[in-house]
C-alpha cells in the first residue's frame, strides 16, 4: 500500500471518505459479528430512536505514525471502557471493550494508506460512535442499534506553533447536576452549539462553563477539560461536586505525566471561579489539540490575564505538552500500555 496523494500539513480538520469503515449491528439481545464496508451512508427509519430521544454516543481518537514506521494509536482502551459507560447511562447495550479495540485495529489496517506520515504534523482521526437504530415512539431505549468506526485523515491542530487564546464565561450551562455530563454524548455537544457560535461571534475562541447549580466554580468547556497552574508551578485540575464533567482521556494522562515524569503536585479539585485571577497558566486539553494554550478569560466584560501571556504557551503547559506528545510519538518512553501499536 502508499500513501494517499495529499497535502497532509494542509487538510485541515475536515472528513475525508476514507476507504473502508468498520459496522457491527445489535439485534435480538446480541451484537453480531461485524464487518468493513464500503459504504459510507448510513440508512435509517424515520423513527429511528437516535433521530427521536437521542439515543447516541461517540468516542474520539487518533493513529499514527511514528519515526520508526510503526502505525499506534493512544490508550484505545480508555475510549473503550469510556463508551461502556456512556452507553450504559443511556441505556443502550454496550459494545465489548476487547471488540472495540479489535475493531480499530481493523479499520485503521484497512486504511494503512490514509495514515498521515511521520513528521507531516497530520493523524488519522479515529470515530467510533454507536447510536439507536430500532423504531420507537413512546419514550423508551430502543431495541435495535449500530456501532460504527470511520475514520479520516486531520491536519496539524497547530499551525505555526500552539498561540494562545481567549475564552469567554458561559451564560449557558453545559450539564445539569447529576445529568449527563461526564459521558461522551452527542446530546452534550448539542447543548453547547449555540453557546458556541454566540462565543465566535463575539470574538471568543470558547466558553468556560460553570456548575450548573451554584454558578460559582469551574467546570469545562463545549469540547475540552480545563487545566490551571497556580502561583507554586502546581497543577490545578477542577473537579465537579455533580460528577458533570466529563472524564477526559487527555486530562487524566496528563495528570499522570505531571506527577510521574516533571515532578509537579497535582491538585485535583473544585476550583471557584474567583480564584482563577490567583493562577499563572491555563490549557484546555483534548484529543485534538492535546492541549490548547489560554491566555486570558473575558468574564463578562473583565478580563483575566494570565502570566503567560498571549504570545505562547506557559512554561509548565509547554512542558506538559511536550512530554505528552513526546510519549505519543515514540520519543520518549511511556508508561505500560499507553502507545498501543497496531502496525
Amino acid at each position: 500500500m502508499s500513501k494517499k496523494n495529499m497535502d497532509w500539513a494542509n487538510i485541515g480538520f475536515n472528513y475525508h471518505v476514507a476507504d473502508l469503515r468498520y459496522v457491527s449491528n445489535y439485534k435480538d439481545g446480541k451484537w453480531d459479528s461485524g464487518i468493513l464496508t464500503e459504504d459510507s451512508r448510513v440508512v435509517l427509519s424515520e423513527d429511528a430512536g437516535v433521530l427521536h430521544y437521542a439515543q447516541e454516543v461517540f468516542e474520539g481518537l487518533k493513529a499514527y505514525e511514528t519515526e520508526d514506521g510503526h502505525i499506534v494509536c493512544f490508550r484505545p482502551d480508555l475510549n473503550a471502557k469510556r463508551m461502556v459507560e456512556s452507553a450504559q447511562r443511556l441505556e443502550m447495550p454496550p459494545f465489548p471493550e476487547e471488540r472495540f479495540i479489535e475493531a480499530v485495529e481493523q479499520v485503521v489496517k484497512a486504511n494503512e494508506d490514509w495514515v498521515p506520515p511521520f513528521g507531516s504534523g497530520a493523524t488519522l482521526y479515529i470515530r467510533p460512535l454507536m447510536f439507536a437504530t430500532g423504531n420507537v415512539i413512546g419514550v423508551k431505549p430502543a431495541d435495535e442499534y449500530q456501532f460504527r468506526i470511520f475514520v479520516t485523515p486531520v491536519g496539524p491542530y497547530f499551525k505555526g506553533g500552539a498561540k494562545p487564546i481567549t475564552v469567554k464565561i458561559s451564560d449557558f450551562d453545559r450539564a445539569a447536576p447529576h445529568g449527563t455530563g461526564n459521558i461522551k454524548a452527542g446530546l452534550n455537544y448539542a447543548m453547547s452549539l449555540h453557546a458556541i457560535v454566540t462565543a465566535h461571534d463575539e470574538g471568543f475562541a470558547e466558553n468556560v462553563y460553570l456548575d450548573a447549580q451554584s454558578r460559582t466554580y469551574i467546570e469545562e468547556t463545549g469540547g475540552a477539560n480545563i487545566l490551571f497552574v497556580d502561583a507554586d508551578g502546581n497543577l490545578v485540575v477542577p473537579k465537579s461536586f455533580t460528577d458533570s464533567i466529563l472524564p477526559s482521556i487527555t486530562r487524566r494522562s496528563i495528570v499522570q505525566v505531571a506527577k510521574d515524569y516533571l515532578g509537579l503536585k497535582v491538585d485535583e479539585r473544585p476550583v471557584k471561579l474567583e480564584e482563577v485571577s490567583n493562577f499563572k497558566e491555563m490549557g484546555l486539553c483534548g484529543t485534538a489539540a492535546v492541549i490548547s494554550p489560554v491566555g486570558k478569560i473575558n468574564d463578562h466584560g473583565k478580563e483575566i490575564c494570565f502570566e503567560s501571556g498571549m504570545e505562547e504557551m506557559g512554561p509548565v503547559i509547554k512542558k506538559l505538552y511536550d512530554t505528552l506528545t513526546g510519549i505519543q510519538m515514540g520519543e520518549i518512553e511511556a508508561p505500560e500500555g499507553w502507545v498501543h501499536r497496531i502496525k
